[in-house]
């Protein structure tokens, strides 16, 4: 799809997500990757791997490079394959490329991570590979591809990666604080799909909004596509930003 293509309505809608920029080439690959949701998903791998006994750096590096392909790459251009949400012009051989390179890239570094030591990460190898595959292009009848399919997949799944590529055994401890963690990280997965599922309506869906509040005190106030935006865009801002600092205070607490 190029600007071209699109209809009047199309053109009449707002960016896509927040965080898109207009235009194409660098433009369009910058909304393709989602960055703020991108560093968040892999916070959840740094939350894991501090979990751990021991903190090997180098495994850490390897195992969020391996996300950042998955999911930061492969899973954004298949779910841009699937039905072009994002309106890149980027092109439909593109994205099959980007996505097929990127997972086996993806699955490769987890072949390292397993011959490194993490042996229960060839378990996760497929699962994971799975994940990115059935939720974005909605296999199985769209069965992965619910709000909870989503909080487990992209919170719960990366901090268990990230705790087993670190410590493949899991003690009655252990197991009680990283069932805890990974509850936490799939909880605010699920947070934020119950806030981006609406706000991508407004945004990509909704040509425009008419109504108004009456409160209390007689005030009235209008009904605006942008007054519907801004608590649950501005909540995920606040949460795109909490997240990944929440992962560098753990990282610090195991460096300093």
């Amino acid at each position: 799809m190029t600007t071209g293509d699109r209809s009047a309505a199309d053109r009449a809608l707002p960016r896509a997500a927040f965080y898109a920029r207009g235009g194409s080439g660098l433009a369009d690959w910058w909304t393709l990757l989602h960055p703020p949701y991108t560093i968040w998903h892999l916070s959840y791998v740094v939350v894991g791997a501090t979990l751990a006994t021991t903190l090997r750096w180098g495994l850490l590096g390897l195992t969020v490079l391996a996300f950042l392909l998955a999911v930061g790459v492969a899973a954004h251009a298949l779910d841009e394959l699937n039905g072009r949400p994002l309106g890149t012009s980027l092109r439909t051989t593109t994205l099959q490329t980007a996505a097929g390179l990127a997972l086996t890239g993806a699955v490769a570094l987890g072949v390292v991570v397993v011959v490194l030591g993490a042996t229960w990460v060839v378990v996760l190898i497929p699962v994971g590979a799975l994940l990115v595959v059935a939720y974005n292009l909605e296999l199985f009848g769209g069965r992965l591809h619910t709000d909870w399919g989503f909080a487990v997949a992209w919170g719960g799944f990366p901090v268990v990666t990230g705790y087993l590529a670190q410590d493949p055994r899991v003690g009655w401890r252990s197991g009680l604080v990283l069932a805890a963690a990974t509850s936490a990280a799939t909880a605010s997965a699920y947070a934020q799909r119950q806030l981006s599922t609406p706000a991508r309506t407004l945004r990509r869906r909704v040509l425009a909004v008419a109504g108004s509040m009456h409160c209390t005190d007689g005030r009235t106030t209008s009904l605006e596509r942008d007054t519907l935006l801004q608590p649950l865009e501005g909540t995920l801002r606040a949460m795109a930003w909490a997240v990944p600092l929440t992962a560098v205070a753990l990282l610090l607490g195991r460096a300093l």
